[in-house]
């Protein structure tokens, strides 16, 4: 079952972040409406749940530099074997990769540097024993902290 709304733990990170960065699997506009309404700065994907209004409003690929951190923003990588190396490639130009998709949180350092971040899910955990999501801090061209947060299952 989906959440109707985000849990009110990410809505206070929310309202605290000075960007908020979302891998897709919005599934409603009202979500990207109220996001869009309530961060200060929205960088944001479309998923394979997102149908044709959200992915109007979307990218395939986002882009930003954030606290001079080269950020780019996708949902789907592929299957978790190889991913780094397939990441690195197709992403040479970026610092760190955000992706969604699987739910799964994963916080890895391809060779080529190039750091892969996935948040998880606050609101759909699927096999994951908890609801998850990411924050960061980019600071001085480069991550200074990213902590997963965690919230019991519902």
């Amino acid at each position: 079952m989906r959440a109707k709304d985000l849990p009110a733990p990410v809505w206070a990170a929310v309202d605290a972040a000075d960007v908020v960065v979302h891998a897709g699997d919005w599934v409603s506009v009202h979500l990207l409406d109220t996001l869009e309404a309530r961060a200060q700065r929205l960088v944001g994907v479309y998923g394979n749940n997102d149908g044709p209004a959200l992915r109007a409003r979307l990218p395939e690929v986002a882009r930003a530099e954030l606290g001079g951190v080269r950020f780019a923003v996708v949902h789907e990588t592929g299957a978790a074997a190889g991913r780094e190396r397939r990441c690195a490639a197709a992403y040479h130009d970026v610092d760190v990769l955000v992706f969604g998709h699987s739910h799964i949180p994963w916080d890895t350092t391809a060779p080529s540097g190039l750091r892969l971040l996935n948040p998880g899910s606050p609101t759909d955990r699927r096999r994951q024993p908890v609801f998850t999501w990411m924050t960061a801090e980019a600071v001085e061209g480069r991550l200074a902290a990213v902590d997963l947060h965690h919230l019991p299952p519902r």
